[in-house]
């Protein structure tokens, strides 16, 4: 049995998380496995006529049992970021001189401040698996990638930063974290 004191305790997460890094939209884990996947473009299916759902449903329930090795579905919370749609609508405000155009662009400043204020987010959707093999990797990236669109449904390879949205709410409950630098 080991004694507390000769357990090595560290307090910072990538020194008990198995990555060695992320890199062309892939994990690369201690092991030299790798994880990897597809982003899944979100589709409202309820909007479309009954038939169509159904049609949708059954093709997606194709592609899952198409796939005959270990993969996780996942969904991620990404925080919306509308900085820019802001700073555009702030240069337009200020540009207008028409007290009702000038009102109208206020309007909508408004309704985005409350997104920025109410943390909204996107949700997005990923299949991962894992793969030692790279020409594995892309073989299963393709056939998923070609799958999905056969559904109904666009998917692209996952990219770093997705991964790290993933890794960030996995690690992190869900709760969003921004590191910056500290003013004085």
């Amino acid at each position: 049995m080991l004694k507390m004191s000769s357990m090595n305790r560290s307090k910072y997460t990538n020194d008990f998380v198995p990555i060695r890094s992320i890199t062309n939209g892939v994990i690369i884990c201690d092991n030299n496995e790798k994880v990897t996947g597809v982003k899944i473009v979100p589709r409202n299916i309820f909007i479309l006529e009954p038939d169509m759902q159904n049609m949708i449903i059954t093709n997606l329930r194709n592609v899952y049992n198409l796939i005959d090795y270990e993969f996780w579905i996942i969904a991620a919370d990404r925080p919306v970021d509308i900085t820019a749609y802001l700073s555009r609508l702030q240069l337009l405000y200020n540009q207008q001189s028409s007290p009702v155009k000038r009102k109208l662009i206020l309007d909508d400043i408004n309704k985005a401040n409350m997104f920025t204020t109410n943390n909204v987010v996107d949700t997005e959707f990923y299949l991962l698996f894992k793969e030692k093999d790279m020409d594995k990797i892309q073989k299963k990236i393709r056939n998923l990638i070609q799958a999905f669109a056969n559904a109904g449904l666009v998917a692209t390879q996952t990219s770093n930063d997705d991964l790290r949205i993933i890794l960030d709410n996995f690690l992190n409950g869900g709760t969003t974290t921004t590191f910056g630098t500290v003013m004085s």
